[in-house]
């Protein structure tokens, strides 16, 4: 029998996350949440590693870079439909 994957990752038991914010311009999204302060920091290199990666790519499209920024969070404060967002949001056709 083949695995059931689900499109929206399972949200943790727990009441309160690290969340992964990220910045850009005046807009601020939660890119990812994690039961643990170090997953979330290493989830937070890997997404500046990546910005800096495109980093000329974002400066010739005139894009401000996005900057990320760990903090914890309740449950209460994510977005009903919220989604993981990947490191460069160009992927879904905009930065953030």
């Amino acid at each position: 029998m083949s695995e059931i994957i689900p499109l929206r990752p399972a949200l943790p038991k727990s009441d309160t996350f690290w969340a992964v914010l990220a910045s850009q311009g005046k807009r601020t999204v939660i890119a990812n949440i994690y039961m643990t302060h170090s997953e979330a920091e290493a989830d937070r290199q890997w997404r500046v590693g990546q910005v800096s990666a495109y980093s000329l790519f974002l400066r010739t499209e005139k894009q401000s870079i996005p900057v990320y920024r760990i903090e914890k969070i309740k449950r209460s404060d994510l977005p009903r439909n919220w989604t993981p967002l990947p490191a460069l949001g160009m992927l879904r056709g905009k930065l953030i």
